[in-house]
């Protein structure tokens, strides 16, 4: 028997994987965000449940501020597929080894979570609505009442939260002909990155809209609903600093998986290695150093620091540097990952 191998590459005959925009970074940015306010939220309500002040701690829900955001990303994956009105047809069946497949009805579920989730409190937060139907009112006063359903409330949030965070890595990982994806820290470090961008995202927008009374009308009181409090009252203006302290943690996190991708790709081949090469040394290094490693994680960190030190005034400029180097960081490994590919062999000898 002849066995033949064959590991040529022709550029611009052999085609390569390179089908990808501005759409698919987009949509994993955004799940990554709510991935972090759904684990951040879940915790709160776990301290809610156990009977702690809401005062005293940022207790700050963000279910349908995560729902307008989801919405946004699953428009981006929509505008990215080809045969847009036949979507639907991904529900009539399962296929358990499609990491597609499961995502599509992790989202689902998350999507019923933050609906049910954002009905804690929500006649106070938006009480036009309230007004509009009745029955929201009694629902809430269901589940407020009722410390086991916030109790199970939060564990699902911080569940769903954690999987949709480590989704967004898993499904570039599954990808083993792009070596720059085929790594298992890409699920982790897509995690806490998205941890450290929903916290930054609260950060801003409960700087904005803390404490401020609930407006009466349709459209203001949508926007206050955006951030409602899990009490009866807002939390107290320093119990902010507690995202600050969140996000300190989250950076750190990613920095260290950041450091442990790029030591397991420059060990595992030398496919891997040269893929690892394009973001270190190659077409994409001043965006992976400059916008995510030092604008969006050093950067970031240094200033919280400081204000946390009361060195300089409490702003949401380093929160706004975290959201950029996440969105970076997703936009290069998406990007990079498309060009990277399985060298030969034989092209590596001297």
């Amino acid at each position: 028997m002849l066995e033949v191998t064959s590991t040529r590459h022709n550029p611009l005959i052999d085609p390569h994987l390179a089908v990808w925009s501005w759409e698919i970074p987009l949509y994993l940015f955004v799940g990554g965000i709510v991935a972090g306010m759904m684990v951040i939220g879940g915790l709160a309500m776990l301290r809610l449940a156990r009977g702690e002040d809401s005062r005293k701690f940022f207790s700050m829900q963000t279910p349908l501020l995560a729902f307008v955001l989801m919405n946004i990303g699953m428009l981006a994956l929509l505008l990215d597929l080809t045969h847009r009105l036949y979507v639907w047809r991904i529900y009539l069946t399962f296929q358990y080894q499609s990491p597609m497949a499961w995502g599509s009805w992790v989202l689902l579920v998350v999507y019923g979570v933050l609906l049910v989730s954002a009905l804690i409190r929500l006649p106070d937060a938006w009480p036009w609505l309230g007004r509009k139907v009745p029955v929201l009112q009694k629902v809430s006063d269901a589940l407020v009442g009722r410390p086991q359903w916030i109790s199970a409330l939060g564990w699902a949030n911080v569940g769903l939260g954690i999987v949709l965070g480590i989704y967004t890595g898993i499904l570039l990982n599954t990808m083993v002909a792009r070596p720059l994806w085929n790594s298992a820290i890409l699920g982790p470090l897509f995690l806490v990155s998205g941890l450290s961008a929903g916290v930054a995202t609260m950060h801003i927008v409960a700087t904005l809209l803390q404490g401020r009374p609930a407006p009466q009308g349709l459209v203001g009181g949508a926007f206050s609903a955006m951030l409602l409090p899990l009490g009866p009252q807002h939390p107290d203006k320093p119990t902010a600093h507690g995202l600050v302290r969140y996000d300190q943690m989250f950076l750190v996190a990613e920095l260290v998986f950041i450091a442990i991708l790029l030591i397991n790709l420059n060990t595992m081949s030398a496919s891997h290695a040269v893929a690892a090469s394009l973001i270190t040394s190659g077409p994409y290094a001043m965006a992976f150093w400059g916008g995510v490693v030092i604008v969006g994680v050093l950067l970031p960190l240094a200033w919280q620091a400081l204000e946390l030190a009361h060195k300089v005034k409490h702003t949401v400029a380093p929160a706004v540097l975290v959201l950029v180097g996440g969105f970076t960081l997703r936009w290069i490994m998406v990007n990079a990952g498309q060009v990277s590919e399985i060298v030969p062999v034989l092209s590596m000898a001297p």
